[in-house]
């Protein structure tokens, strides 16, 4: 039992089709589009937290204060005394932590000093006990 598919009467062979039926593909890519626009806003998650605000107040330096300063070569000062290093540093503000009130320590990085031994006198002031560390930063010029 046979079965005529076609035109009557021709007898063509198959012809091979040239253009590429993209419509499939179109199909795949946008529901793979809606599939990622759906997913994305889910993945991203963060917790919730309360961000410190930006304020711009000029700190008032009480002379009970310990102002601590790192030179560009990595030298550190207490004030204008030079220490000699690390364990002197931390000597001097085991001294200073036990004071009621306990003195806040203000650190003073040079802007091209490296990381290394300013993180050193915040490590310092933590082996120490101090409570309060804070830096001192150049107010902006204002352009006005």
């Amino acid at each position: 039992m046979a079965m005529a598919v076609g035109p009557a009467g021709e007898d063509d062979e198959d012809e091979v089709m040239s253009a590429i039926n993209v419509t499939p593909l179109a199909d795949a890519m946008l529901v793979l589009l809606i599939v990622f626009l759906i997913t994305v806003p889910v993945i991203v998650h963060n917790v919730p937290l309360q961000l410190p605000q930006d304020r711009n107040i000029p700190a008032q330096t009480k002379p009970q204060d310990i102002v601590i300063s790192v030179t560009r070569d990595g030298d550190i000062y207490w004030g204008l005394e030079r220490v000699p290093d690390i364990d002197a540093l931390v000597k001097r503000l085991v001294k200073v932590s036990v004071m009621k009130p306990q003195p806040e320590v203000r650190i003073r990085g040079d802007q091209d000093a490296r990381y290394k031994p300013i993180g050193q006198v915040v490590l310092a002031c933590e082996r120490a006990g101090i409570v309060k560390v804070g830096f001192m930063t150049e107010p902006p010029a204002n352009n006005q």
